[in-house]
């Protein structure tokens, strides 16, 4: 949004024109920055509403992985037996839950934050990115939480942080730049396709089985390889646990080919998502 200060004839007086931008200008960093006062509110807002009226309340941060960890442990690691490249099953599949559960979580509240603030973008402007950049931050946090109760787990196991263990933080950051890339797609689509919104639970979980979560990258034949590492989630939950439990290096073609998808997907999301939501509060 631009605005035009132009001398009024009447009362000589300055009247401000808020109009569209005529092309795109980037992502409006400066103005998200404007608004920072909104988005820490709006984080806030959303970590209150998560787990208001809940007998557990931010116990549930814990519990979701935790119960996963121990029915896939159980199931995969004792009955299938699926190789892990000799890290206990539990430690194992911890560190590729913990990603992907922030990024499943980011991704399903950024396809529905636009949608779910309604109320808000038809009575003001402020840039329309704060909402799902909130959902990112937000799962951040939780997964903030998580990650202790993973350091807990390994002092359990005996297992000692890796050599490069402060690369953890990066892959963490990456999970979050690939949920925001998707999030921006989805939710702009989602304000004229509400199909999108329905779609989404049912698309992640599909999408859950097609990344090294409950079994290793080498598991995937050496031909399939190429187009496995499509997926932008492969390389974060490799490296995650990579750099958590020091197990077998990441591939890092696959590495390097996934985090370019993301940074494509993240280029494209910030262009559509900035030419369309000047029509968001007319659609909504």
């Amino acid at each position: 949004m631009t605005a035009v200060a132009t001398p009024s004839t009447a009362a000589a007086m300055p009247v401000t024109v808020i109009e569209p931008a005529r092309r795109w200008n980037g992502p409006a960093l400066r103005e998200v920055w404007r608004y920072r006062d909104l988005f820490t509110l709006l984080v806030r807002r959303d970590l209150v509403a998560r787990y208001r009226q809940s007998v557990a309340g931010v116990g549930w941060v814990l519990i979701r992985p935790l119960v996963s960890v121990a029915i896939f442990t159980f199931i995969f690691g004792r009955v299938v037996k699926v190789p892990t490249d000799g890290s206990p099953y539990a430690l194992f599949a911890f560190c590729g839950l913990l990603p992907w559960m922030y990024f499943a979580g980011t991704v399903g509240a950024a396809t529905q934050s636009v949608t779910g603030s309604s109320h808000l973008i038809s009575k003001v402007y402020f840039p329309r990115v704060i909402l799902p950049l909130v959902s990112v931050v937000t799962g951040m946090l939780e997964m903030g939480i998580q990650f202790l109760a993973l350091l807990g787990l390994m002092a359990w196991y005996g297992v000692g942080p890796g050599s490069a263990f402060a690369l953890a933080p990066v892959f963490a950051l990456l999970a979050g730049v690939t949920a925001l890339a998707i999030g921006l797609w989805l939710t702009a689509l989602n304000v004229k396709y509400r199909d999108v919104g329905q779609a989404v639970p049912f698309l992640v979980q599909a999408w859950m089985w097609l990344c090294p979560i409950i079994y290793p990258s080498s598991a995937i034949p050496e031909h399939l390889r190429a187009i496995y590492a499509l997926n932008p989630m492969v390389g974060v939950i490799e490296g995650f646990r990579w750099s958590v439990l020091g197990a077998a290096a990441p591939d890092w073609t696959v590495l390097a080919v996934s985090a370019t998808v993301t940074l494509l997907l993240l280029a494209s999301g910030l262009v559509y998502f900035r030419r369309t939501e000047i029509r968001f509060a007319d659609i909504i």
